[in-house]
């Protein structure tokens, strides 16, 4: 029997079939981010969630003049694939291929580019609320947001405004009780009393003024469309609540919802992940961070550990698991995160307030405000630091240096290898005067036997890992370890000296004054954005101190950097081992 998904390039062939077909398209669509995904890798079980809202959504709207909105966009695949990019679906989250998220320049039906979540509501209110200007009263506004995503600040913020206009908004809470992690907090607890219908009197979504409905079955595509059809005639602004599987259509990302989540690769038929090389391989900082933490915690009973949503992505569900009366999950509420984290500082507590560095972005003035003005003693573990790789510009945690260099009262640092992140972990809860930022990048480290003997760091002071004549090359973090094999690697090794700065703040200046006076050239080798960063760092203290020795910066250029593995993207930025090879290697060459 031919395939129906085969003669769909737009939403104008989906609307050529019959109510009747629709659920013949669904079980297609599925298969078919099944068979791409097993393979390409990628975000597999929410957009499984939302195959029958997808088609109901293209089928009764009028895409793209009526607006449509993805909030996070895990769940956007169904979207591309019904909207002309079927063909190269293939390519997602590849290099040169389509992003993994929604992104206005790919396609006009993509809206509005959600690669962070909870800012569909403003989005959408800021079309909507343009239409009205212009007075189209007739065009269509649609945010689909998450249960995860609808409790965080912003999303409030954007309800909260939504409820006193009279915009024509549709909100369409996917509730399947699950974000990356499952949904927390007192918000989940009420969706769940709806669900069961023993919620008080009182509608929440009602209470803010919009014209609520649900909850439906979100799986059923027949009632979408009967629903989206009638709402599409209610003025004024709407919530739509639908209740959906994350993974539907797969027993094991039924079951399974946290993995599957993005598994890597499975089989397509049975849904099992693929077994990776049984080869020892050095551990992920993540799990150095949450091993440690709980190690550090067994003996430090002030010890707390804060993730604003990612407690597996993080590796703090160590902590929660085993002391989960101090390890929290404060749902997506960046902000709420680091404040909370400030309040317990300043009750003794010993906060480690985990967050990807690309979400730190979100929290930027309680960092300064409530953390550093008062200087109380957070500790902000950054994971993702750096170029992250397929998921693209929306989640490279490059400009953390940068934004955080310039605030006074704190320390910043980046481990190299696996201990430096222990013993700086061990070092800021033995007690600091000030808060400290500790990065470090997606992935895997540099060292098997990793447990170390924790042992204090001196605040500001650097590492010579080998010393020269020619050319001292200073890195930051975990970029350390391909320099030192790339110097191995040079004709003449001796004359390079190389520094594991490890404080991108305080600045080791001693040993800056060392380096410039014994040296020929000076390169800066770091895995974060050039302007601000490190290198610009190095440069200041240079220019302070009158130094002359010419200084040449690696480091994430003034610019987006697009998707790809994370070589690749090291390559896009010019700050991969062959471009820092060929210039240490030309320059030696000039210096015979």
């Amino acid at each position: 029997m031919e395939r129906l998904l085969t003669h769909i390039e737009s939403p104008e062939d989906l609307k050529k079939l019959t109510l009747d077909e629709l659920p013949k398209l669904a079980q297609e669509l599925r298969e078919f981010i099944i068979d791409i995904v097993s393979t390409k890798e990628g975000h597999l079980g929410a957009s499984l969630g939302v195959v029958e809202l997808t088609i109901a959504l293209h089928y009764v709207f009028n895409t793209p003049v009526d607006k449509l909105i993805w909030d996070v966009g895990h769940q956007a695949y169904g979207h591309k694939i019904l909207t002309g990019r079927k063909e190269i679906f293939e390519t997602n989250r590849q290099l040169g291929g389509i992003s993994g998220f929604p992104k206005r320049s790919e396609s006009k039906y993509d809206d509005f580019g959600t690669g962070h979540s909870s800012t569909s509501i403003s989005a959408i209110l800021g079309m909507a609320m343009a239409s009205k200007l212009k007075g189209d009263f007739k065009k269509q506004h649609i945010a689909v947001v998450g249960d995860a995503s609808i409790a965080s600040g912003m999303a409030f913020e954007g309800l909260n405004h939504l409820g006193v206009t009279q915009v024509n908004a549709l909100i369409v809470l996917n509730d399947n009780a699950i974000g990356i992690d499952p949904s927390v907090g007192a918000l989940k607890k009420y969706l769940t009393n709806v669900k069961a219908g023993t919620a008080k009197d009182e509608n929440i979504f009602e209470c803010l003024n919009l014209n609520y409905t649900g909850p439906i079955d979100g799986h059923d595509v027949k009632a979408l469309v009967a629903e989206l059809e009638r709402l599409k005639h209610v003025d004024g602004p709407k919530l739509l609540h639908i209740i959906t599987t994350k993974g539907k259509g797969l027993k094991q990302a039924e079951e399974d919802q946290v993995v599957y989540h993005a598994p890597g690769k499975f089989d397509k038929i049975t849904g099992e992940r693929l077994k990776k090389s049984g080869q020892l391989q050095p551990p992920k900082y993540q799990d150095v961070f949450g091993h440690t933490i709980v190690e550090l915690a067994q003996k430090n009973e002030k010890i707390v550990g804060i993730t604003p949503a990612m407690p597996s992505g993080s590796s703090l569900k160590f902590m929660m698991d085993q002391m989960p009366d101090r390890a929290f999950d404060v749902g997506i509420a960046e902000q709420h995160a680091v404040t909370l984290a400030a309040g317990m500082a300043t009750q003794g507590l010993v906060p480690f307030c985990n967050i990807y560095s690309t979400f730190l972005q979100r929290a930027y003035d309680q960092v300064i405000h409530d953390v550093a003005l008062q200087k109380l003693p957070v500790i902000f573990c950054l994971d993702r630091a750096g170029l992250v790789g397929q998921d693209g510009p929306t989640h490279h945690g490059v400009f953390d240096m940068a934004f955080l260099r310039c605030i006074p009262n704190l320390i910043v640092f980046a481990p190299m290898n696996e201990m430096e992140l222990r013993n700086i972990m061990y070092t800021a809860q033995l007690g600091l005067d000030k808060p400290i930022a500790i990065r470090y990048p997606r992935g895997r480290g540099a060292t098997i036997d990793w447990k170390n003997d924790f042992e204090p760091i001196e605040i500001g002071k650097a590492r010579c890992l080998k010393k020269g004549s020619k050319i001292a090359i200073l890195t930051i973090g975990h970029m350390g370890n391909g320099i030192s094999k790339l110097i191995e690697s040079l004709d003449t090794p001796e004359a390079v000296g190389l520094y594991d700065m490890r404080f991108v703040k305080p600045l080791d200046e001693d040993l800056l004054r060392t380096i410039f006076n014994s040296y020929q050239h000076i390169v800066t080798v770091e895995d974060g954005a050039k302007m601000g960063g490190f290198g610009s760092a190095v440069l200041e203290f240079a220019n302070e101190e009158r130094l002359t020795k010419p200084i040449k910066i690696f480091g994430v250029p003034d610019q987006f950097v697009e998707q790809g593995t994370i070589p690749e993207t090291h390559k896009l930025a010019g700050m991969d081992f062959d471009t820092i090879h060929s210039y240490i290697q030309s320059t030696l060459d000039q210096c015979e």
